[in-house]
């Protein structure tokens, strides 16, 4: 008995596999299997060393941050727990002790254990 998915596209179960991608031989749709995985709209938001982050997590700040209309900046190594991640620019919402709330993009951060 087979394990794979069935077509995104038409629902059939007759799926076979060629090499890296799943193929439909009713509808001609080819995919691959992580892309089943994931829901419909959710996106995957990486640190700076390619681990996926999820609500939740702790990262540290990799690289001095400026602060838009301040004259102070989050140094590198500043511990940030909890974090939320939103859609936009920015896809970090945290908040970070001294700072308040404030929102950081992910290629700045990288996840602690």
């Amino acid at each position: 008995m087979s394990n794979l998915p069935k077509c995104p596209e038409c629902q059939s179960e007759y799926v076979y596999e060629d090499g890296e991608l799943l193929i439909c031989p009713e509808c001609a749709h080819e995919f691959t299997f992580a892309s089943t995985l994931a829901p419909e709209g959710a996106r995957e938001v990486r640190d700076a060393n390619g681990n996926l982050l999820q609500d939740g997590d702790s990262v540290v700040v990799i690289k001095d941050l400026k602060i838009k209309g301040s004259s102070s900046s989050v140094k590198v190594g500043t511990k940030v727990k909890r974090i939320r991640i939103i859609d936009g620019d920015h896809d970090i919402d945290c908040k970070i002790d001294g700072f308040g709330s404030m929102q950081l993009k992910s290629e700045y951060v990288r996840k602690v254990d």
